[in-house]
């Protein structure tokens, strides 16, 4: 934080700032004894009420009651990272929703509605049966990708994204974006302040595909176009249903790796999926038999995709990862990968009389 010549802070932003990265001075324990500041540096999504809402780079959203600003100032974007392929936040967005396509959709101006419905049974009904409530195939292929203006004032466009969805007897989720230029932390925070509740966080990895395919160990992975029975054995949502494969085998180039388990008949030991789509290899479904764990199972899968990218003229790899699997990210990290930015999904409030529920898998 800058100190004028007087050796007095000050406080450069206003409400008119809203939207733009900002670095804020705060008393941590207003009121005590002594000057103890918090420093905050994220974007500015709101300031009403005398309280500034500050979303950080992970997500996570900082109020701070403005007669508790010290200093303040507009800062410049984060700089470039120097990891990694250089890219935008809506050049991935559009990459990982081709990798996640859904069965039906439509535009509201700069918003993509996505669904991928599928019947699901009462427990002990088989599936197709009529009592059978509706749910959708992974919350990518069923949530509103806001990529613009939706061309109507943002209440109105939230009351037809609920309509849309709850005609598909599915709950309306919005996908947000945090953490990289470009990205809608003040989206973020409307959706919250109207009651909208993210239920899920996750991050978006970036890495140079070259140094994964270079991890290959040997042969005995099999690549397929399609996603077979046997490696649906080991997919973690089992029983499949015909909307969910269709979902796993679309995109612009999907490759299936599977290495088998060790006797004919058992479950593979190890799975993974991966979509080429000109300069860049999705990664997903990376999956392995605990019980064979520690074997570098999931780097030889990688790999062999990496490979098969690198021959369809990739050069950059993403992935998608829980912020709580600790295991998943350090074999990423140890790959090369690093994270983009952050990604959520905003579940609307609960539906009022005569309105439809659902569910959405991850």
């Amino acid at each position: 934080m800058e100190i004028p010549a007087t050796g007095r802070f000050e406080v450069r932003i206003t409400a008119a700032d809203v939207g733009k990265r900002v670095s804020v001075r705060r008393l941590s324990v207003p009121g005590g004894t002594g000057e103890k500041f918090t420093d905050t540096v994220g974007v500015l999504t709101s300031w009403d009420d005398g309280v500034l809402l500050i979303t950080r780079k992970d997500g996570e959203r900082v109020r701070i009651a403005e007669n508790d600003l010290v200093a303040g100032k507009v800062v410049p974007a984060a700089p470039a990272r120097r990891r990694g392929p250089a890219a935008t936040y809506e050049e991935l967005a559009r990459v990982t929703a081709r990798a996640w396509q859904p069965v039906e959709s439509e535009r509201l101006g700069g918003w993509e509605l996505r669904a991928a419905v599928q019947e699901v049974p009462p427990e002990g009904r088989p599936w197709g049966v009529a009592a059978g409530r509706r749910a959708g195939f992974t919350r990518r292929a069923n949530s509103v990708l806001p990529l613009g203006d939706p061309g109507l004032p943002l209440d109105a466009a939230l009351a037809a994204v609920r309509r849309w969805y709850g005609e598909r007897g599915l709950p309306a989720y919005i996908q947000t974006a945090t953490g990289a230029e470009g990205t809608q932390e003040v989206l973020a925070a409307e959706l919250e302040r109207r009651g909208w509740v993210r239920e899920v966080t996750a991050e978006l990895w970036i890495g140079a595909l070259a140094p994964v395919a270079d991890r290959a160990e040997g042969s005995g992975v099999v690549l397929s176009r399609t996603a077979d029975e046997a490696w649906r054995a080991r997919y973690r949502r089992k029983g499949l249903s015909e909307v969910a494969v269709k979902v796993l085998e679309a995109g612009p180039s999907v490759w299936f790796a599977t290495v088998p388990g060790a006797a004919a008949g058992d479950p593979p030991a190890a799975i993974g999926r991966c979509v080429v789509d000109g300069r860049w290899a999705t990664f997903g479904a990376v999956e392995v038999d605990p019980r064979q764990r520690r074997r570098r199972l999931a780097t030889t899968v990688m790999a062999a995709l990496a490979r098969r990218a690198l021959d369809e003229g990739a050069s950059a790899a993403c992935l998608q990862v829980e912020t709580d699997n600790t295991g998943a990210r350090a074999l990423y990290a140890g790959l090369g990968f690093a994270p983009h930015h952050a990604y959520h999904h905003h579940r609307a409030p609960e539906p009022t009389a005569g309105g439809t529920a659902g569910s959405a898998g991850s």
